[in-house]
């Protein structure tokens, strides 16, 4: 278990995170007859707004999935249509969430739902990085991708695989 806790700790800082996030990711969590928990269990306000990624898929279950995401002044998401639903939290910055052309402005703290096959985009009308968070059920990414940039996710035709983080 503990080659677990380094490689991830490694990994973590190597993506910028910092020596904290790797420390608190390294104490793996296990009951009394050593069963790893299985889980995510972070601070995700903190993950988001340190994100600096376009998309950072961080944990995938056969149901859901949870991805970091940061856009770049006036940058936007692109319209887009999904089979699965998704929730997004800002938790920093100033835009738009679009649903079926209704545009509507949102800021840190909103929550924007989108069920599945709504046409919807999400665009940041401010001067500032958005950073927000998603959620997609079921998942819709390749576990642990990481787009540094919307042109590097573009370029990438990725789609859930049927692997998950455990």
């Amino acid at each position: 278990m503990k080659k677990i806790a380094v490689v991830a700790s490694a990994v973590l800082m190597s993506m910028g995170f910092g020596m904290a996030l790797a420390q608190q990711t390294s104490s793996i969590k296990q009951n009394k007859k050593g069963v790893v928990m299985k889980g995510f269990v972070q601070n995700i306000e903190d993950l988001a707004i340190k994100n600096d990624d376009f998309r950072q898929v961080l944990y995938t279950t056969k149901q859901c999935q949870l991805v970091l995401m940061a856009l770049k002044p006036k940058e936007e998401i692109g319209a887009e249509v999904h089979k699965s639903d998704q929730f997004f939290r800002v938790e920093e910055g100033t835009g738009e969430a679009v649903l079926d052309g209704v545009r509507t402005p949102i800021r840190a703290g909103f929550a924007v739902v989108v069920p599945a096959g709504v046409n919807h985009n999400i665009i940041n009308t401010g001067n500032v990085p958005m950073k927000l968070y998603t959620l997609y059920a079921p998942p819709n990414h390749r576990d642990g991708v990481v787009h540094h940039t919307r042109a590097d996710a573009e370029a990438d035709n990725e789609h859930f695989d049927g692997k998950t983080t455990e």
